[in-house]
């Protein structure tokens, strides 16, 4: 069964310095044409695989707020017709402060939107100046103001840690700052510096001085902190909630269920297959055109490699893995079936067995790729 849909808006009217999405600038693009083919692949999909309610929608991108409001209510008005939510679907729309104004809040909130995740990064506005972000703190306060006064009450913020020139303080100055926003939900995530993005570039030359491993565990303990001590779960390695406001589409992905990808680039996991469309806008959108859909690879899953990924997806959440739900899901026994990386990793205690859950201990969030990298055939 098919929980949840990601839509992939790839529109940014400027580009972080860490991005490496598939994006492009929104300035002269055919956006209206690309909606119209968006519209068209959730058509051909749900034809091809029907779903029921889906638990969750998240429109990411890219900046899906960068659409201006005849095109956002052109984007809701298609999640409308083609895909099934209700009152009760997570709805979630990616938002970048001082994007939103108060006709374009209203149009997500009329829509039926119930989520909103702001790329906030830091509240050090010479920060937000070196990694590229359009954006400034203030800004910050005045978006989630305005979209509280319009009735969003579910509203996260994605903060990046061990950013160029950041220290444990800045940080530290960072999280307080953020705790005065009174919302329900944040991501903590350590800058990767990924190819073919301004910062690969400049690290290559030898030009971009990041705090370092020592500092980005120091700053990773400091979120895990200061997340417990201000009433926030961390459910997951990079994530804190208040109780129940845990990101639903996001566990989606932990639990390895099924969710439909659309748009340029997006990602899928659809009756076994791992999906991935093409991402050149031309290319997205010429299959559609002669009513194909437009995949540019489709890896159907072996039962082994499912295991496997049941086993490293779900370690991420703070509950870890069920052994009972793994073994209800394949017929088999983790702890037997990954019984050598299980002793390994206990041993190194990273990795704990307890209540029915094989889970990280709070040493093994910090080395989580090691671990995760074990269960990998």
């Amino acid at each position: 069964m098919i929980k949840a849909a990601y839509i992939h808006i790839p529109f940014c009217e400027h580009i972080c310095h860490y991005c490496d999405f598939n994006k492009v600038f929104l300035k002269n693009q055919p956006v209206g044409e690309y909606l119209d083919s968006l519209e068209k692949e959730m058509n051909l999909a749900l034809k091809e695989t029907p779903a029921s309610r889906l638990d969750s929608i998240f429109v990411g991108g890219g900046t899906p707020t960068a659409l201006n409001e005849k095109q956002l209510e052109k984007l809701c008005g298609t999640i409308k017709r083609q895909l099934p939510y209700d009152s009760f679907t997570e709805y979630t729309f990616e938002a970048n402060p001082g994007d939103l104004s108060e006709e374009k809040l209203q149009i997500l909130h009329d829509a039926g939107v119930n989520r909103l995740s702001f790329g906030v990064q830091t509240f050090n506005d010479e920060l937000l100046k070196r990694i590229g972000r359009s954006h400034r703190a203030r800004d910050v306060f005045q978006s989630i103001e305005a979209a509280k006064k319009v009735g969003f009450d579910n509203i996260s913020i994605d903060l990046i840690y061990s950013l160029p020139g950041q220290t444990l303080q800045d940080f530290k100055d960072t999280l307080e700052t953020s705790f005065t926003l009174d919302i329900v939900h944040y991501s903590g995530y350590s800058l990767i510096i990924e190819p073919k993005t301004v910062f690969y570039n400049l690290m290559r030359k030898g030009k971009l001085p990041t705090p370092g491993q020592d500092v980005e565990a120091e700053m990773y303990e400091l979120l895990m902190e200061h997340m417990d001590k201000h009433g926030f779960a961390q459910y997951e390695i990079s994530n804190f909630a208040k109780s129940g406001f845990e990101s639903r589409h996001n566990i989606t992905y932990w639990d390895n269920e099924w969710y439909f990808g659309f748009g340029a680039g997006a990602h899928g996991y659809v009756n076994g297959l791992r999906l991935s469309n093409h991402g050149p806008l031309k290319k997205y959108m010429a299959p559609i055109e002669n009513g194909q859909l437009p995949i540019l690879e489709a890896h159907k899953v072996p039962l082994e490699e499912q295991m496997e990924e049941e086993m490293f997806l779900g370690l991420r959440k703070t509950d870890g893995v069920s052994i009972s739900r793994f073994k209800d899901k394949f017929g088999k026994d983790p702890l037997e079936l990954f019984e050598f990386q299980i002793k390994q990793h206990t041993n190194k205690k990273l990795i704990t067995v307890e209540e029915e859950h094989i889970k990280l201990t709070r040493q093994g969030r910090f080395l989580g790729n090691e671990v995760f990298q074990s269960f990998i055939g």
